[in-house]
Order: structure tokens, then sequence, then C-alpha cells
């Protein structure tokens, strides 16, 4: 064989391995020229292309990087910006059995407002709840991811629907063997009727079995006793603000033993509130390792009633009539108070919220958290974290730190920051485009191109869809509740 065709050989031989060198990477979804927001160092990553498969991120190349991956589904952000998917950590599904279906139809409004995950913090359909959690994971029904409590750990005859009511040690485990059993992911526990010695047994019994917790603390108890306890998180904002007076706990053993009330005693810790006083506890909570969910939201809603009624609200539309039933209580309630009430509701909200940036300061994680469900008055599913972020900036957090608590803070709190919380190789791909940057604006996070959940692609078109069905579902049950009172 002479040497001319020896070389034809070889060359022929090394083709295959030079096409498979340079053969593009098939992946299930390319999301190209996006801006990257890197919501843990604030920096914006331009003309970027995010590839996807199986549902991760594979890679966020750079042009030349990114030619190296092809795919039948691309998605051109032409520059828009994506975040990851938004995390709501305190909504709630209630209202009982008659309003499964009026619950089931809020999933979708997280879903087109780009929130990809919400904390469930208890409510009276956590059978309900705990089936659809698990329906979304398989892919069988559209909405969020949840994480929920299931029923909340309350004393003998609470207020609030659903909970397990507990008034001994032996019953105290019991509940957390049920709710171990139903694979909760975290703990909510209450202080409407539960005694201060059952919930600080319910906090270090939780914390030794592994389990989150949450909390209402009761007001006879220091935000430094529970948070050595070992609470993981404070709901709503107020409980973080008597910790700033030296009265703390002397008022809060009045108000327990029924020779005060709240608003009495909030009068004389915003007295001698100590803000070097109240660092110090906001350092000790984040040296604890205790977050914070302010929910202002819902609290600013109910506060200001009488400045918005909001019985015209667009957004209505979306939220069922037995829904908006439950509503009244917390607005009859506020109209009962007369001008000097208002007025001081008013100063409490504002004097409570501005201990924000003190918290964010100290080092707490602060999680974006709503309060939105049934009984919190007009504080929507959906809508409202996109509201919470912007009270967040508000009262004194930068946008990247508002998103960091609906993203990041969110992931890592409930143990789940190695797939979810950033946008990075390896992680679940849940992204939201956006129109606008969200770290010079946050309002927005309200112009949403579109929404990938889990590498699936939900379009404006589609989203927009989704929200008309549920706008045509509430109608439906509009329609249907009106005829009944009418055949009555």
């Amino acid at each position: 064989m002479n040497n001319k065709r020896l070389i034809s050989l070889a060359i022929a031989a090394t083709l295959p391995f030079a096409f498979s060198a340079n053969a593009a990477e098939h992946v299930d979804l390319l999301i190209r020229d996006a801006t990257v927001v890197d919501v843990v160092s604030g920096k914006l990553q331009p003309h970027r292309t995010i590839a996807v498969r199986d549902g991760h991120i594979v890679a966020i190349a750079d042009a030349k990087q990114a030619k190296k991956y092809d795919a039948a589904n691309v998605l051109d952000a032409n520059g828009k910006f994506a975040i990851p998917g938004l995390w709501d950590m305190h909504v709630h599904f209630g209202g009982g059995d008659a309003l499964i279906e009026e619950n089931r139809n809020l999933l979708p409004l997280y879903l087109a407002h780009g929130i990809t995950a919400v904390r469930d913090c208890a409510g009276d359909l956590s059978p309900s709840v705990l089936q659809w959690r698990d329906q979304i994971a398989k892919g069988e029904l559209a909405g969020p991811r949840i994480f929920t409590s299931g029923p909340k750990i309350e004393g003998y005859k609470s207020i609030w629907p659903g909970d397990i009511e507990i008034g001994t040690t032996a019953e105290l485990n019991a509940a957390l063997d049920q709710l171990q059993g139903w694979k909760v992911d975290f703990v909510k526990i209450t202080d409407n009727t539960l005694s201060p010695e059952l919930f600080m047994a319910a906090v270090k019994e939780a914390d030794r079995r592994g389990l989150k917790t949450s909390a209402h603390v009761p007001y006879s108890l220091t935000l430094e006793e529970v948070s050595a306890a070992g609470l993981d998180s404070i709901e709503h904002f107020d409980y973080a603000y008597k910790a700033g007076s030296p009265l703390e706990k002397s008022l809060g053993e009045k108000i327990a033993r029924g020779e005060i009330n709240s608003r009495d005693a909030w009068t004389q810790w915003n007295a001698t509130f100590d803000p070097a006083r109240a660092m110090a506890a906001y350092r000790n909570l984040a040296r604890h390792g205790t977050a914070i969910t302010p929910t202002i939201n819902g609290s600013r809603v109910v506060t200001y009633l009488d400045q918005d009624d909001h019985r015209n609200d667009p957004y209505l539309k979306y939220i069922g009539p037995g829904l908006q039933a439950t509503y009244t209580w917390r607005v009859e309630r506020a109209a009962k108070d007369d001008a000097q009430a208002i007025a001081r509701r008013h100063e409490r909200f504002e004097t409570s919220a501005g201990v924000l940036p003190m918290m964010q300061k100290a080092g707490m994680t602060i999680l974006a958290g709503t309060d939105a469900g049934f009984l919190n008055s007009y504080n929507y599913p959906g809508i409202g974290l996109h509201q919470e972020l912007g009270w967040l900036v508000h009262y004194g957090l930068t946008p990247q730190q508002s998103l960091q608590a609906a993203t990041i803070n969110g992931a890592r709190f409930l143990g789940h920051d190695d797939e979810y919380g950033t946008l990075a190789s390896g992680k679940v791909a849940d992204v939201v485009l956006l129109d606008a940057d969200p770290l010079r604006d946050i309002a927005a996070t309200k112009q949403i191109h579109a929404v990938v959940q889990h590498g699936q692609v939900h379009d404006r078109a589609e989203l927009d869809a989704m929200l008309a069905d549920v706008a045509r579902r509430v109608a439906d049950e509009r329609e249907a509740a009106k005829q009944a009172t009418t055949s009555k």
C-alpha cells in the first residue's frame, strides 16, 4: 500500500472524532440572550444563555460557550432580566371543606406571578394541601412547589381552625409524631391558648427531632428566650418590636395575666424603646439563626382600611366568594375603631415596620411572605408577594435585599438552597424573565415576560390564560352562590 493511501485512511479514521468533538450538546431548553441577575452578589450577567436539561440548569453560558448547545425548544430573552423563581414564605389555605376548590384555584395565581414555591403556614385544609404538594411534585397539578407545616400546634379551644390542640407533654409528643408521619416541611406553633411552658417545650422538642419551627411568640416570653430554645422563624414583624424595650418581659407577663391589653402595653414598649437594646437583641437572634417573616402587606392592608376599603379592587375577580366572605371578620373588627384607635394603629404599624432595616443590619435572615389566603383581608395570593417586596424596600431594604428575601433566603431557610434560590449550574430551572431590572426598581418583578418552572416554559400568553381561567371559575362560583341564595 502506498504512502498516499495510508495517509487517506488515517484522515478518514480520525474524522468521526473530529465531528463528535465539535458536535453540539443537546439540551431540552435554551433561554438565549438573558441578563442573568445574581441575587447574591447583586451583579448582572448580560448576554447569557441558560441551558436546561431534565428540569435542571446545565450551564449558564456566554455567547461563545453557548454555541456548544442546541435544543428544539428555544426561548429568546432578547436581553430581558432573569431572576430565580420567587418564594412566598407565608401563605394559608383554609376556610373549611366547602372552600377546597376555591383554595385550589389560588395555585395558578402564584405561578402566573412568578412564584414557584410557597410555604403554607397552616390552616384547616391540611389533607388537601398535602395532596396538592404531592401532585405538584409529580407534575400532575399546576402550581408552585408547596412546603407545608400541616396543622399548627396550639392549646385547647384555640380560635384558629384546624389546629392540633394540646395541653400536656404527652399530647405534644403525639402531635409531633403525627406531623412527622405526614412528612411536614416544618412545624408551626402559635400562642392563642398554648401555655408558655408548652410553647417552649414544643420548640425544644421539635428542634431535638431536627424539625424547623415557625411561631407567633407568646408575649410573656422574650425573643431571646425563644430564640435560644431553637425557634427558627418569627412570623410577623410586630412581635420583634418589643425586644427594644426593657419592659419586654414584665409587660408581656402582665398581658398574660390579663392586667393590661397588648395595645396599651405597646404604648409603653414604644415609650421605652432603645435602639441599642433592639440591635443587641436582633444580633442575638441572628447568632441563634432565628429568621423573621415580616408579612408587611397583610398588616398594612388592615391598618389602613380607613383610607382604602379595597372593595373595588380589580384583583377580587380572582378570589372566590367563600374566601372573600372570610375577609369580613378583620374588616368588621377594624371598623369598630374610633379616630383615636385608628391613629394608634397607624403609629404602631409604621413604628414597628421601622425596625426592619435594623434587623437586616443585625444579620437576621428576612423572609418575604405575604400571609395571603383565607381570613386575611384583601391580601391577595400572587400579586401580594410583589406588593410585599415593594414594602420591604419602602421600609428600608435595598432591592437586592428584597429579592434575596424572596429567593435564596427562603430556599436556604428550608434547606433547599442546593436546588433553588439562585440561577446556577445544577439548580432546578425555575426562572422568571422580567422586562426591566429589579435591582434598579423592585417594581420590575411585576413585569413578567415568562415563567420557567422546572424547565417548562409558560410564556406571557399562557400566564394570561391561567389568570383568565381562574377569573372564569370564580365568576361561575359567584353565580352558583347567587342562585343558591335566590332559591332559598
